[in-house]
């Protein structure tokens, strides 16, 4: 079946830097786009970056464009999500998506989700 596990969430200070890790298996990778959502306490789940199947193109939510980049290898199977200078609101669960060919950033397109990684940023 089909598995997508997130890794490399954690505690950091405002202005540090993280790497998450979405590893898939189970499906056929350079088929399907990718993103990355967030849900921060209390608050819906949303969009954060999103890349089209071949990773020729990205798009990002206005709170983190110039500081996150999302990037993947499909020789790996792994989507990369590269969060610098960190800010305390950035605090969420992280989760990675695959939507099979066309990259969205609408969730409800996606067609399967890890479980999440904590990112937490304190000031």
């Amino acid at each position: 079946q089909v598995q997508l596990v997130e890794s490399g969430g954690g505690l950091v200070q405002a202005g540090s830097s993280l790497r998450l890790s979405c590893a898939a298996s189970g499906l056929t990778f350079n088929s399907y786009a990718m993103g990355w959502f967030r849900q921060a306490p209390g608050k819906e789940r949303e969009f954060v970056a999103r890349i089209t199947k071949g990773g020729d193109s990205t798009y990002y939510a206005d709170s983190v464009k110039g500081r996150f980049t999302i990037s993947r290898d499909n020789a790996k199977n792994t989507v990369l999500l590269q969060m610098n200078n960190l800010k305390p609101e950035d605090t969420a669960v992280y989760f990675c998506a695959a939507r099979l060919w066309v990259a969205t950033p609408s969730q409800t397109d996606y067609n399967y989700w890890g479980q999440g990684t904590q990112v937490t940023v304190s000031s």
